[in-house]
């Protein structure tokens, strides 16, 4: 997937006649990807009840699980581009996945990306009453154990299964992929609940996914994957491990449709983001997500999404974590 062609994409689709009908006569189907209680969730959901006030017609959140984000991401990028069907993009769904599945039913080519609008950083987290107290117990208890340690994920080809890996291997286990154990679940809310069950050791996952269990004292942190502190989460950053490879691994949130999506209907989109994203309780909520509300322009989401796509292609092949 190259970043010429996703580039050819948006702007042809930027530069689409106008549609012959007014924009939005009816109620808008917001596709999120994966299951109740995870980081897109929680984002679409937030977002969706910002948007309640200024868009024309109702927003629905509808939650469209399956295959690590394929399933609802397939149904957008199939969907009449309209905008009467539009996509939660989510770093899984739109790199992770790409980078790892070679039967993915989709590419980015088949997506018009309106903005993202969320940057969350990625918090490692084992069980409350575990015996594992730090980054390096996790790794020594991998080394000596190899095959006995497991983390849970929404699925493979999601952020939660590749971060595992990475932070593993960034701190030095040969071949995480074989040293742990991946266990998929149906969602990060899932996926964070199986850490909480004890039937999964622990968990790199958003930082948003997480921040109930921590703040309820079910869940301890081991590490964000920031340079500064993130409020709500008592752990070492990036800074303070001397890790600064952990800074690529970050979640993020945005808005797409399909591809050919015309121009007046990313523009109605352009202006209700702008205005959610000011929302003085979006911002709260997110920030107790521990999340960045960053509004990008097409053109940047296109840069930075091509940027993450290439952080995880080359993690993937490292690893030789490609899906055939």
């Amino acid at each position: 997937m190259s970043s010429i062609k996703l580039g050819v994409a948006v702007a042809a689709s930027l530069a689409a006649a106008s549609p012959a009908f007014a924009y939005p006569e009816q109620p808008i189907t917001l596709v999120i990807a994966y299951g109740a209680g995870g980081a897109t969730d929680l984002s679409g959901r937030a977002l969706a009840t910002a948007l309640g006030p200024t868009a024309e017609e109702p927003i629905l959140p509808v939650n469209r699980t399956g295959a690590g984000g394929a399933t609802g991401s397939a149904s957008v990028a199939n969907a009449e581009p309209d905008g009467y069907t539009m996509a939660v993009a989510r770093v899984g769904s739109h790199t992770v996945n790409p980078a790892m599945k070679a039967n993915l039913p989709y590419t980015l080519d088949d997506f018009t990306f309106v903005g993202v609008y969320e940057i969350n950083p990625v918090a490692c987290a084992v069980a409350a009453d575990s015996d594992i107290k730090s980054m390096d117990d996790l790794v020594a208890r991998v080394e000596a154990e190899p095959g006995t340690v497991s983390y849970s994920s929404s699925g493979v080809g999601s952020l939660l299964h590749v971060a595992g890996a990475m932070v593993l291997r960034i701190y030095g286990v040969e071949n995480p992929v074989e040293a742990v154990v991946h266990l998929p679940m149906k969602g990060g809310g899932e996926a964070a609940t199986a850490v909480l069950a004890g039937t999964a050791d622990f968990i790199c996952t958003n930082s948003s996914a997480l921040s109930s269990f921590v703040a309820n004292g079910q869940l301890r942190p081991l590490l964000v994957t920031t340079a500064e502190p993130v409020a709500g989460f008592d752990a070492p950053t990036s800074a303070d491990l001397g890790k600064p490879e952990l800074e690529r691994l970050v979640g993020w949130s945005g808005i797409a449709g399909p591809a050919g999506l015309p121009d007046d209907v990313v523009q109605k989109w352009r202006g209700w983001l702008e205005v959610a994203v000011a929302d003085e309780g979006f911002q709260e909520t997110m920030g107790r997500f521990g999340s960045i509300v960053e509004l990008m322009s097409p053109e940047e989401s296109l840069d930075f999404v091509n940027q993450q796509y290439e952080v995880f292609s080359e993690l993937v092949n490292e690893l030789d974590m490609r899906v055939e």
